[in-house]
């Protein structure tokens, strides 16, 4: 008798969408941006298979290095649709205390933090500013 093969689970696309912070971006409101970090999740772009320049050793998490300065900026998005083609096929969602983990680990390596970088309300700011957004 043959084995049954498992349907594949589809992807609940509301685990990979943060509304609160999707409206901050769209009003670029800064206070509201600390609420959504410190109260929902983000969306994270995964390193994928075979990915061999990361400038950072987390294991896990791609970020970009501007091959002229060598600058390191993380990207976040609101929700996985806003993820630029090029980007790794990869996302996971990551709640506030992972962002603070990880934000005060590489606090010295990361220069700056995009949210939503292709659009549709794009923002940046300093590592710093997100950490103290996330303390208060």
């Amino acid at each position: 008798m043959a084995k049954k093969r498992k349907k594949p689970v589809p992807m609940d696309p509301a685990e990979f969408r943060s509304e609160a912070l999707a409206q901050a971006l769209e009003k670029q409101d800064m206070a509201a941006i600390a609420l959504a970090l410190r109260n929902g999740k983000t969306i994270v772009p995964l390193i994928s298979p075979g990915a061999r320049d990361n400038p950072l050793d987390s294991g896990e998490v791609w970020t970009f290095r501007d091959q002229k300065t060598g600058d390191v900026a993380l990207l976040l998005f609101s929700d996985a649709t806003n993820k630029p083609e090029n980007l790794p096929p990869t996302v996971a969602a990551y709640g506030p205390d992972w962002l603070k983990t990880f934000l005060e680990q590489y606090r010295d390596t990361i220069t700056t933090v995009f949210l939503d970088i292709a659009g549709p309300h794009p923002m940046q700011a300093p590592p710093e500013e997100l950490l103290r957004a996330l303390e208060a």
